[in-house]
C-alpha cells in the first residue's frame, strides 16, 4: 500500500500510473495526507506503516493500531535523520508517545485509502502478482535460485552468497540465516527495495510486469457498495469474486485480500444463506454462486438507462 502512495505523489511515472492517479484522486479521503506525511514521494518511509502481521487488510490495520511506542519513536527519529529535507508535522510528536487515537486514525485512513485507491483495481493487482509468482516458480524449477535472483531486476547480480542491486541509498542487509521473502509489488517501479530496519523480517520488494490498460477499474463498484451495505465488506467481496466462476477457498481469499481462514468463515455464512454452494473436490472445496446469489448480485447492480 505504501508504495502505491509513493506512486500517487510522484509525477515521473505519468505514462504507467498517470491514468490511475487521475481516476482515484477525487475519491481519496482528505486524511490521506496523514499517511503521506510519513510516506513521502522520495526517501525513507516509516516501516511500521507496512506491518508484516497477517495477510488481509484487517490484520494489517490491526497491527498498525498496536504498534509499540518504542518502535514509533525509533522510526520517527530515523525519518528525521535520513530525510533531512522533509520535516515531520507537529502531530507526530504525540504519535511518538504511542497515542492510541492517532494510531487508530492512521489505521482507519489506511483502510479508506485502500478502498478508494486500490480496491477497484485489486483483481488486476492480484493477477499481476500471481503471474509473477508463477514465473518465479518456473525459474526456480528450471534454473534454481540463481535464475530467480538474477532476473528480479536489470540491476540484479547474484554471486553466491551475495545479491547486489542498484539502490538509491547505500544499504547492506545480512540475513544471518533468516531467509529472504521475495515480495512482488504492482506499484514498485524503478527497482527492488527493502525495509530500512535490518532487525525486521528480511523482505525484498520487486516490480512486476504490467499489462496495457490495467488502469481501467473492475466494473461493478456501485453493486459492490450496495452489497457491502447488505452483507458486510468481506462477504460482498467474496460473493462478487465467486460470480466469475468456480473457485477454491484459497483462490477466493487471494482475489479478495482475505486470509484463507477468514474467507472460509465468511463463505460458510454465505452458504448457510443459500447464496453460495460448495462441494468437495479431492483435498479442496469449490465454491459457486447459487441462483439466489446471482439474483442478489443482479438486484444490487444499477439499471441501465432506457
Amino acid at each position: 500500500m505504501n508504495i502505491s502512495l509513493h506512486r500517487f505523489q510522484r509525477r515521473d511515472t505519468s505514462v504507467l500510473f498517470g491514468p490511475w492517479r487521475r481516476q482515484v484522486a477525487p475519491s481519496l479521503p482528505a486524511a490521506t495526507r496523514l499517511l503521506a506525511a510519513l510516506s513521502p514521494a522520495r526517501g525513507y518511509t516509516c516501516d511500521f506503516l507496512t506491518p508484516r502481521t497477517g495477510e488481509d487488510l484487517a490484520a494489517q490495520t490491526e497491527a498498525l493500531r498496536s504498534t509499540p511506542r518504542r518502535r514509533l519513536r525509533t522510526e520517527l527519529d530515523t525519518f528525521e535523520r535520513v530525510n533531512p529535507g522533509t520535516r515531520l508535522p507537529a502531530w507526530t510528536a504525540e504519535l511518538a508517545t504511542g497515542s492510541a487515537p492517532l494510531l487508530g486514525r492512521l489505521a482507519d485512513t489506511a483502510h479508506a485509502y485502500f478502498d478508494a485507491g486500490l480496491r477497484p483495481y485489486w483483481h488486476t493487482v492480484q493477477d499481476a502478482v500471481r503471474r509473477d509468482v508463477m514465473l518465479r516458480a518456473r525459474q526456480l524449477a528450471h534454473g534454481g535460485w540463481a535464475a530467480v535472483l538474477d532476473t528480479l531486476h536489470a540491476s540484479a547480480r547474484w554471486e553466491y552468497p551475495v545479491l547486489s542491486l542498484d539502490f538509491p541509498v547505500e544499504q547492506e542487509l545480512r540475513l544471518a540465516g533468516r531467509g529472504l521473502l521475495l515480495q512482488p509489488s504492482f506499484f514498485c517501479r524503478y527497482g527492488p527495495t527493502a525495509l530500512f530496519d535490518p532487525s525486521l523480517e528480511p523482505v525484498l520488494v520487486h516490480p512486476v510486469e504490467h499489462r496495457p490498460g490495467w488502469e481501467r477499474p473492475r466494473p461493478g463498484a456501485p453493486a459492490l457498495r450496495s452489497l457491502t451495505a447488505l452483507l458486510g465488506r468481506a462477504r460482498a467481496l467474496l460473493l462478487e469474486a465467486a460470480a466469475d466462476g468456480t473457485f477454491t477457498t484459497t483462490e477466493l481469499a487471494r482475489q479478495t485480500g482475505l486470509t484463507p481462514s477468514n474467507a472460509s468463515r465468511h463463505l460458510t455464512a454465505l452458504r448457510e444463506a443459500a447464496l453460495v454452494s460448495s462441494r468437495r473436490h479431492r483435498n479442496t472445496t469449490l465454491h459457486t454462486v447459487t441462483a439466489l446469489g446471482v439474483s442478489l448480485l443482479d438486484g444490487c447492480r444499477p439499471s441501465l438507462p432506457a
